[in-house]
């Protein structure tokens, strides 16, 4: 069982980043992997989302990291997924190709099985990059595949809040 003490429920996660970003005049676009798309829904799930919602990617195979967001065997070149710089650099490469403000991303292996580059189940890193850059690894310990989803898809946005949270309230984006 995944340790979600602590964790907002996502729709709440989502409409407290959703409220900061509509204030702010800023966007967002999100590239996920494990989570399998609930970022991005539960971002849409909010009235008015395309006031800042730019688009997002599943991202979960290298066939869909190269169709979806360009990616090339240079770019991927000394990096792997699952991994902090590799969710970073998602993160810039979905906000650059979608022009926001903000790119977030993740990256991880939801179970019940660990992943091809030696993770375990409930492994995943989170980023963030904008006017503020920040990651995060998160290890659930739990090998439920569906728990692990929400966990991560939880973690990513708490992650933005907390970046939109320190940064100053300076002009729009």
């Amino acid at each position: 069982m995944s340790d979600t003490a602590g964790l907002e429920p996502l729709a709440v996660l989502a409409d407290h980043v959703g409220a900061i970003l509509r204030e702010r005049r800023q966007t967002v676009a999100v590239a996920e992997s494990s989570a399998g798309g609930l970022v991005s829904a539960a971002l849409l799930a909010i009235p008015g989302a395309s006031a800042f919602f730019l688009g997002g990617a599943v991202v979960y195979s290298r066939r869909a990291g190269k169709a979806l967001l360009g990616l090339t065997a240079e770019d991927m070149a000394g990096m792997r997924a699952e991994t902090e710089p590799y969710a970073s650099f998602i993160a810039g490469r979905i906000r650059g190709s979608h022009r926001a403000t903000w790119g977030i991303a993740e990256s991880g292996a939801a179970g019940p099985s660990g992943s091809p580059y030696g993770d375990a189940p409930g492994h995943v890193c989170v980023a963030i990059a904008g006017e503020a850059a920040a990651s995060r690894t998160i290890e659930t310990a739990d090998a439920d595949r569906v728990s692990n989803m929400d966990v991560f898809a939880r973690q990513l946005l708490l992650l933005f809040h907390e970046t939109l949270r320190a940064q100053p309230r300076g002009t729009p984006g």
